[in-house]
C-alpha cells in the first residue's frame, strides 16, 4: 500500500514538471514585437566652434644687457633672479679713464670760451681801424673769421665734453627694460667691450605672456572661408585658453593678437601669437601648453553622439537612423570635427530625423524597430537575465 502511494506521488510531480516545462517552452516560443531603440532627434542649434593646438610661451619683452663702454668690470649690483625696474644700477664700469676725459674736455672748452674774448676784441678793434682805412680790409675779415671760429670751437668742445660725459654715465650699466633678469654671464673683474658679442646678462618681461601657437594654412583658409561666407560668425575679441604640461588648465583667459602674415614652407604651418596676463608668474618663456582657440560661432550645426557613428569597411562614417515607415536606415555622414562627446555633421542627415543611440546591436537595415527618446542622464539597464543562476540555485 505504501509503495503504491509513492509510485502516484511521483507520476504526479513528473506530469507537473512536464507542464511547467511546456509551458515555459511555449513562453519561449511565442512571437515577441519589434526590437527596442533609443533614438536622438538631430535639431539644428548654436555651437562655438574651438580648435586645441600645440604652442610655446615666449616673453613679452626680451632685452640684453650690454656694455656701451670699455673697463674692467668693478661690481655686480642686482641678484641673479630679481625682479629689476628700467633704469635700475646692473653693472659698474672702471670710471677712471672716462672721468679724466671729462676733465680733458672740460678745459678744452674753457680754453675755446677764453679765446673767443680775444678775438671778438680784436674784430671790434680793427672795426674801427678798418672805418679810417688804418689797416687793410682783408686784415679785419680775417679777425672777424677768426672771431667766428673761435665761437664754433666753443660749440665743438660743448659737444665734446656732452659726450665724454655720456661714457662716463655708461659705465654704470642700467637696465633697459623692467623685468626678470637671469644669471650674470660675466663676473666681477672680467674686461667689458662696447663692440663685445656676448650680453653681460638678459632681462625679460614675463607678465603678460605670449603664446605662439602654430595652426595649419589649410585649417586658416578653411575657416576665412566659412567666415566670409557667413557659415561662422566670429566677434573682435577671440578667447584662448591653455592646458599646461602637467594637463592642468590655466585660469586666466588670453586674446588672440594676430596670425603671421607669412606661411612656414617646411611645415605648412603659420604661426599665431596669443596674450595672456601672468601675474603669479606661473608662465615661463619656453614652456610647451595646449592653446584651446575660439574660432567662432556656428548658428545651424547638427550634432550627433559619438556613440551613435561608426565606420565601415571604407573608413566612412555612418549612423544608423529610423526611418518614417520605423525601419533601420544607413546613412553615411560627412563630419568635420568633434565637439565634447558629439560629432559635428555637415551632411548626410537632415533636422527631425531620428539616430538610434541605443539597442542597434545586431541590428540590419530594413528591420522595424521600436523607438522611445534617448535619456543620455539614464543608468544603463541591468542586462536580461541577470540573476537567473541564483533563481536557479535556490
Amino acid at each position: 500500500m505504501a509503495n503504491r502511494r509513492h509510485g502516484v506521488a511521483v507520476l504526479a510531480l513528473a506530469l507537473s514538471l512536464a507542464a511547467c516545462g511546456s509551458k515555459q517552452q511555449q513562453q519561449q516560443q511565442a512571437p515577441q514585437g519589434p526590437p527596442q531603440v533609443e533614438y536622438l532627434t538631430v535639431r539644428e542649434q548654436s555651437v562655438t566652434l574651438t580648435t586645441e593646438l600645440p604652442g610655446r610661451t615666449t616673453a613679452y619683452e626680451t632685452s640684453d644687457v650690454r656694455p656701451q663702454v670699455n673697463g674692467l668690470i668693478r661690481a655686480r649690483l642686482f641678484t641673479e633672479g630679481d625682479m629689476v625696474r628700467a633704469g635700475q644700477p646692473l653693472y659698474s664700469i672702471d670710471p677712471a679713464p672716462y672721468q679724466a676725459a671729462v676733465a680733458s674736455a672740460r678745459a678744452a672748452l674753457s680754453r675755446a670760451r677764453a679765446n673767443i674774448a680775444s678775438t671778438a676784441a680784436l674784430a671790434r678793434r680793427y672795426g674801427e681801424l678798418v672805418k679810417i682805412n688804418a689797416i687793410a680790409r682783408q686784415e679785419y675779415e680775417n679777425a672777424q673769421t677768426s672771431a667766428a671760429q673761435a665761437q664754433a670751437d666753443v660749440a665743438a668742445q660743448q659737444a665734446a665734453l656732452r659726450t665724454a660725459q655720456i661714457d662716463l654715465s655708461r659705465t654704470t650699466v642700467r637696465a633697459p627694460i623692467a623685468g626678470r633678469i637671469g644669471r650674470s654671464l660675466v663676473t666681477t673683474g672680467a674686461l667689458a667691450s662696447a663692440s663685445q658679442t656676448q650680453p653681460l646678462a638678459t632681462i625679460q618681461r614675463l607678465d603678460p605672456m605670449y603664446v605662439d601657437i602654430q595652426q595649419s594654412s589649410a585649417g586658416l583658409l578653411k575657416l576665412r572661408q566659412q567666415i566670409l561666407s557667413g557659415q561662422v560668425a566670429r566677434d573682435g575679441n577671440a578667447r584662448v585658453r591653455l592646458t599646461l604640461e602637467d594637463g592642468s588648465a590655466y585660469g586666466p583667459q588670453g586674446s588672440l593678437r594676430f596670425a603671421d602674415v607669412t606661411v612656414d614652407p617646411t611645415t605648412g604651418s603659420q604661426t599665431i601669437r596669443a596674450l595672456f596676463p601672468n601675474p603669479n608668474g606661473l608662465l615661463l618663456p619656453g614652456m610647451f601648453v595646449r592653446a584651446s582657440l575660439v574660432e567662432g560661432t556656428q548658428a545651424k550645426a547638427l550634432l550627433v553622439p559619438q556613440r551613435a557613428v561608426s565606420r565601415d569597411e571604407k573608413g566612412q562614417a555612418t549612423t544608423m537612423v529610423i526611418g518614417a515607415d520605423g525601419k533601420i536606415q544607413v546613412r553615411t555622414l560627412q563630419t568635420s570635427r568633434t565637439i565634447g562627446e558629439d560629432w559635428l555633421v555637415t551632411g548626410g542627415i537632415k533636422p527631425g530625423e531620428k539616430v538610434i543611440v541605443a539597442g542597434a546591436m545586431m541590428l540590419r537595415p530594413g528591420m522595424p524597430v521600436q523607438g522611445k527618446p534617448w535619456d543620455p542622464n539614464a543608468k544603463p539597464a541591468a542586462p536580461q537575465g541577470a540573476g537567473a543562476p541564483a533563481a536557479q540555485a535556490k
